[in-house]
């Protein structure tokens, strides 16, 4: 069984659907706002923007935070990507976008490599990003290893005609 269906991913739906799934798990919920592993300060699904120490939010408000931060994810891909996207594609990079900020992926060789068409090449650059605050952080990894996946779904499927079991 592949590590994304072992998640809960679905390997197939919409883009979105795909990203909060990928995000969702990977963030983690937290009503709370905490120091995250490099500490900066991060309430519900990983968001930073507003959170404060001593926050909390209901599950409502972190579902709407969540929504909030993935359309600026899926913009940011948008506004910075020139070629087109199969949905999975699309949702591996805005759960990049939504971890690693719009700023530094626009600065990134994998967007560079994606604009030129070196699919397979940009999204095995996922692979890179596995660092926090200067160390290799294990959840990274993980998330990177499904994000790569998702991003070279459609590739897969050219190459051996049909969905991956």
């Amino acid at each position: 069984m592949s590590l994304v269906k072992r998640l809960g991913i679905p390997a197939a739906g919409g883009a979105l659907a795909l990203a909060a799934a990928t995000v969702g798990h990977f963030e983690g919920k937290e009503l709370s706002a905490y120091r995250d592993a490099v500490g900066v300060v991060t309430i519900c699904y990983g968001h930073t923007a507003t959170a404060r120490i001593g926050q909390t939010h209901t599950d409502e408000e972190c579902e709407r935070l969540l929504k909030g931060d993935l359309g600026d994810a899926f913009d940011a891909v948008n506004r910075h990507v020139e070629v087109p996207l199969p949905p999975t594609r699309e949702a591996a990079l805005a759960s990049f976008v939504y971890n690693v900020g719009p700023g530094a992926f626009s600065r990134s060789t994998l967007l560079r490599r994606l604009n030129a068409g070196k699919v397979v090449e940009a999204c095995h650059e996922l692979s890179r990003w596995t660092y926090a605050g200067g160390k290799r952080l294990a959840g990274l990894v993980k998330r990177r290893d499904v994000e790569r996946w998702l991003c070279l779904y459609d590739e897969y499927i050219h190459v051996v005609g049909g969905a991956d079991e």
